[in-house]
């Protein structure tokens, strides 16, 4: 029976290599000899990422990117949609398991930073440089912090709990308002930018950092409207001078050479095992393709052709916008119903580099520098600063072959510029639904949306897109209404 926690944590870990965060439970050590030393707890932070690691590469872009307007599904008459498909057309029920998954993954990355706060401050703890304590705590509140960000964004209110606690338990714990819960990721995002400044010269590609925690930290001030506070935690990431935008965009989505010199905070994959790898591309191609895409015609990939684009991202890109090549590719072969097409894809995942089967290991990005970028902007914006923001909005719009002059925008203006620019900036990247919320724009856009795809698709089920004001929130998973007597979001 699944529970809201999981209360027994036994994982064990890799030790991480220089260029990447090995972060894959290797051998089972138990809690009797676990967490006596440095190496032990670089290692308990590394387990921190791993629920991470697992619910953007199975089910977070469902509930984030393929609800949104910027992507759909190919249709296959054999796999059905019962699961995915159906988020995409707002047929939004407790019983899916994609929302059941993603709640049970999430907790269990906030049982991993609960038990690393609580374990780490023990005396008989051997540290032989302090400043790893730092790191490794900084980390625990950092992902936390981010854990409770996207369960916040899915459900509203959840439970919240922040120390480890047994199975009993568990089933007393309700949930607590929005405002708690952001209250709570605030305080452990300040709590990890504390650690983290007493950690700089630990820092690790591939790790949480200070910069990391500011940017997010502006992302949350954002997401509710307190500007004043976002500008100065975004103008942080920006004084820094650790970061910049690549010249080019497509070097972003290159897994044979990683950047961190725009990306800031990535989910890290390889091909060097199933654990650590994922299947973007063997999900996202056209199904119908086979392996002209993946590369791998040994590789069935009947049930891929999921977060397609939709033909209103691709018309959001504007004339001469050289990210627009790069993100989405075409394929022309037969679509669903035996009808040759050019049928669009994502290009910003790509095959296995040397894997022989299915494993590929492009990073998934959480924060980037454009992120903070036109964040930032919007926050000035929003504070009657339109001049000033136009210049950061023009910084990204220049890298992308938009190089025509914003002066003279006005703040309503330059709003709908700044959604439109991250609409394809961070297209396939899990931002357009948030943005969508955060906005007050969903309903209205997705009606419109949905209109328009059911006019083009006539496979769509009759009931879908009813884009009702109580689907933003998700439902909570059905088992936990039954299992921990959790209250249901109204309309489920």
């Amino acid at each position: 029976m699944k529970k809201l926690l999981y209360i027994v944590l036994l994982f064990t870990i890799t030790s991480c290599a220089d260029d990447f965060l090995e972060i894959y439970p290797d051998t089972t050590l138990s809690e009797g000899n676990f967490y006596q030393s440095q190496q032990e707890f670089i290692l308990l932070a590394n387990g921190c990422y791993i629920p991470l690691r697992d619910i953007e590469k199975d089910t977070h872009w469902v509930i984030s990117e393929l609800i949104s307007d910027n992507t759909s599904f190919q249709y296959n008459i054999l796999t059905g949609e019962a699961v995915r498909g159906v988020i995409d057309q707002f047929i939004i029920t407790a019983d899916n398991r994609a929302y059941a998954e993603f709640w049970n993954l999430s907790y269990n990355g906030i049982n991993r930073t609960n038990k690393l706060l609580v374990e780490i401050d023990r005396p008989e703890v051997e540290w032989k440089d302090l400043a790893y304590k730092s790191r490794s705590s900084g980390e625990a509140y950092f992902l936390r912090a981010l854990y409770y960000f996207n369960l916040v964004r899915q459900f509203g209110g959840v439970p919240l709990v922040l120390t480890p606690i047994s199975a009993q338990e568990a089933l007393q714990i309700g949930r607590v308002s929005e405002e708690e819960i952001y209250a709570s990721i605030i305080s452990d995002l300040n709590s990890a930018i504390e650690q983290f400044t007493m950690a700089t010269k630990l820092e690790e590609n591939g790790r949480a950092n200070l910069n990391s925690a500011h940017g997010l930290l502006g992302k949350v001030y954002l997401t509710m409207k307190e500007y004043d506070n976002a500008e100065k935690s975004l103008k942080k990431v920006i004084d820094s001078n650790k970061y910049s935008l690549l010249s080019d965009y497509a070097d972003l989505y290159d897994p044979s050479n990683k950047d961190y010199t725009e990306t800031i905070f990535s989910v890290q994959y390889s091909e060097n095992s199933r654990e650590l790898s994922n299947r973007f591309i063997f999900m996202f191609a056209p199904w119908s393709s086979k392996g002209s895409i993946t590369k791998r015609p040994n590789i069935n990939i009947i049930s891929a052709g999921w977060n397609q684009p939709t033909l209103d991202l691709l018309n959001a890109f504007e004339e001469g916008d050289k990210r627009k090549d790069v993100s989405i590719k075409f394929w022309n072969g037969p679509d669903w119903d035996g009808t040759v097409r050019n049928i669009p894809y994502t290009g910003k995942f790509k095959p296995p580099i040397s894997a022989p089967d299915d494993r590929t290991g492009d990073n998934f990005p959480v924060l980037r520098y454009s992120d903070v970028l036109l964040m930032y902007a919007e926050v000035l914006n929003q504070q009657g600063k339109t001049g000033e923001a136009a210049s950061y909005v023009q910084q990204v719009r220049d890298r992308a072959g938009l190089k025509a002059s914003l002066a003279g925008y006005g703040k309503a203006q330059l709003e709908e510029l700044i959604a439109k620019e991250r609409q394809v900036e961070f297209c396939f990247e899990n931002q357009r639904w948030y943005d969508l919320k955060r906005t007050n724009k969903a309903v209205e856009v997705m009606t419109a949306h949905g209109q328009r795809e059911l006019a083009q698709k006539d496979f769509l089920y009759n009931s879908a897109y009813q884009i009702d004001p109580h689907k933003l929130l998700a439902p909570l998973p059905a088992e936990q209404i039954l299992i921990n007597s959790l209250t249901q979001n109204p309309g489920y």
